[in-house]
């Protein structure tokens, strides 16, 4: 606020009140594995709503949505990159963890790399594999 960046403060304002309307929601106080999981859903949210303004040629408004997605990351952990993940899968598969069934192997996959990837990634790279 002291630096006079609105939209940081805007977005971070947001951030907080969705975080305050979870923990309402489920009435009592979230872990840090939550609040990860809300952030990431407003990550998305900001995703689709940039598609929608790009068909709907509104490239400024599209524009606003990716800052807003950056200032968000700044607050997340690290995603796992693409070879970084193609890699933990090939062991899992090894391993014999991943089974044969697509279904059975994402829901493998996720829950090793819960709020580390994206889920879009994690299919990808679970489709190539089997």
């Amino acid at each position: 606020m002291l630096k006079k960046d609105a939209l940081r403060v805007s977005v971070l304002r947001l951030a907080l009140a969705a975080v305050n309307n979870e923990k309402i929601a489920k009435g009592r106080e979230l872990d840090e594995a939550e609040i990860i999981a809300l952030l990431q859903k407003e990550v998305k949210k900001r995703h689709e709503a940039i598609a929608l303004y790009n068909q709907g040629k509104r490239p400024e408004l599209a524009q606003k949505e990716a800052a807003e997605i950056k200032i968000i990351n700044e607050y997340l952990p690290a995603m796992m990159g693409e070879k970084e993940l193609g890699e933990l899968v090939k062991a899992m598969k090894k391993k014999g963890e991943l089974g044969t069934d697509f279904g059975q192997a994402m829901r493998t996959v996720m829950a090793k790399v819960k709020g580390k990837a994206e889920g879009k990634l994690v299919a990808q790279i679970v489709k190539q594999e089997l």
